[in-house]
């Protein structure tokens, strides 16, 4: 009996936890592919594997795009490497196949003998470098007669599965995740706030306003940056609390209000932008940082957004506040009357979301370094899809932050999903878009069907 209370326990708190492994496992499968390494640990392994294989009395020369940010540090990587082994690098040729059959057309005249061409996948496909046009050269040119194509091995691994993949994941969905805190203490009140995503227009196209027109643009410093991040926050947390007020005070029920601000706040971003589609910071290096800076390799937001679940969890978990905010969402009249500040607790709680939803929107400028009247689209969606999904109950009183966190890694293993998968689908633009918005909406749907089905089980057992 025991083992099978512990059993419920574990699958009520934490089912969703191998709901998200079940996903990961399923599009790990569907995402295995080839991978063709072409980075600096992939240009030395190669020239090691060369050196091993043909020793260090060979003449290579080295092939690869002109793409500073891959191929020449590939390139680079690999020349540093046959030079310290010994081989002797005729030199780096960074171009297309005309430059390649160029360069290897003047070394054949100049009758200097050519082992090997080290390359990567993607210019080893190149015609020039086919074996019949290779031996072509080499009937042309005795001295290219042996040149053999070397590249670094390949091998079938998850795309979803690689590091870079996975921090992708949680880069791109640290501002959903950052908002989907804040909607976490609303729904547990009992309430519900759609204007999250519109809060992030607004604080987007607020920031890039303040900076340009109060703070100098381009000469704008890091401490005037910072100074307009904080003026967007207090305007975010007096509509948050304007809300707030709306809910306690005038008893607006919190879907009328914030559907009403959720078409104000995104009006008002397009009006302030004043038709431009986006409002550029390219410029202003101190919004750069916010985004750019990170910690060991790291993009910045994801340390910040775990911060931020951690402050959350421990808020509401381990502080009386935390309690107030649970007892609101059980049951407001006897809340009220054990002494619970409810309107504060409400007040705050709408106050709270609207901050994070406007230091969500700051990270978005920071990213694309412009402020953006699209940023934020359909957010709110995502927001409470990944807040139900979680565990939270839209009926209030129920919800933890870790199963919001897990939440949003649920949506967006999805995402990601769909974005490596969708293209053996047939899926693209709009369509793999309009499929998202589906599996969204009905997660909500399955969420609060599961809710409203445990709710009925949980109350006999009690009795």
């Amino acid at each position: 009996m025991k083992s099978n209370k512990y059993m419920r326990a574990l699958f009520r708190d934490y089912g969703m936890v191998f709901v998200l492994l079940a996903l990961c496992g399923l599009v790990s499968i569907a995402t295995i592919a080839d991978h063709h390494p072409s980075d600096v640990a992939a240009g030395r392994q190669l020239a090691n594997q060369l050196s091993s294989q043909a020793g260090t009395e060979i003449n290579v020369l080295i092939v690869a795009r002109e793409v500073p940010s891959t191929d020449e540090a590939f390139a680079l990587a690999l020349k540093e490497q046959l030079q310290s082994n010994g081989a002797n690098v005729l030199g780096v040729e960074l171009g297309d196949p005309r430059s390649v059959r160029a360069r290897l057309e003047d070394l054949g005249r100049q009758k200097i003998r050519v082992d090997y061409i080290a390359t990567h996948n993607f210019s080893s496909n190149w015609g020039v470098l086919h074996t019949d046009k290779l031996k072509a050269l080499g009937t042309t040119f005795p001295t290219l007669k042996k040149v053999r194509k070397v590249r670094p091995k390949s091998h079938r691994w998850p795309i979803f599965l690689t590091a870079s993949n996975l921090r992708k994941v949680l880069d791109q969905n640290a501002p959903t995740a950052i908002v989907a805190i804040g909607m976490t203490l609303v729904i547990i009140t009992a309430g519900i706030d759609l204007s999250v995503g519109s809060m992030v227009a607004l604080a987007s196209v607020i920031t890039a306003i303040t900076i340009r027109d109060l703070f100098g643009g381009a000469s704008a410093s890091g401490m005037d940056v910072t100074l307009a991040y904080g003026l967007t926050m207090l305007v975010c947390a007096g509509v948050g609390m304007l809300v707030g007020v709306f809910v306690t005070v005038f008893k607006v029920p919190p879907f009328v209000v914030t559907l009403g601000l959720m078409m104000v706040a995104r009006g008002a971003a397009y009006f302030i932008a004043d038709e431009a589609s986006a409002i550029p910071l390219s410029s202003v290096a101190g919004n750069k940082l916010l985004y750019d800076s990170n910690l060991l390799g790291i993009q910045n937001q994801i340390p910040i957004m775990i911060l931020l679940f951690v402050m959350a969890h421990v808020l509401m978990n381990h502080t009386a506040y935390g309690r107030y905010v649970y007892a609101v969402g059980g049951n407001v009249t006897s809340a009220r009357l054990s002494g619970v500040p409810v309107v504060f607790v409400v007040i705050s709680v709408y106050t709270i979301c609207s901050l994070l939803s406007g230091f969500a929107g700051i990270l978005e400028t920071s990213h694309h370094q412009a402020g953006l009247m699209s940023a934020g689209n359909l957010l709110e969606l995502k927001a409470i899809a990944a807040v139900v999904v979680g565990g939270t109950s839209l009926m209030g009183g129920e919800g933890k932050i870790f199963g919001t966190f897990i939440g949003v890694l649920i949506l967006g293993v999805i995402e990601n999903g769909l974005n490596t998968a969708g293209a053996h689908l047939g899926l693209e633009g709009v369509q793999k878009m309009g499929l998202e918005q589906v599996i969204y909406g009905a997660l909500i749907l399955v969420a609060v069907l599961i809710d409203q089905l445990k709710k009925k089980v949980v109350k006999p057992a009690a009795n």
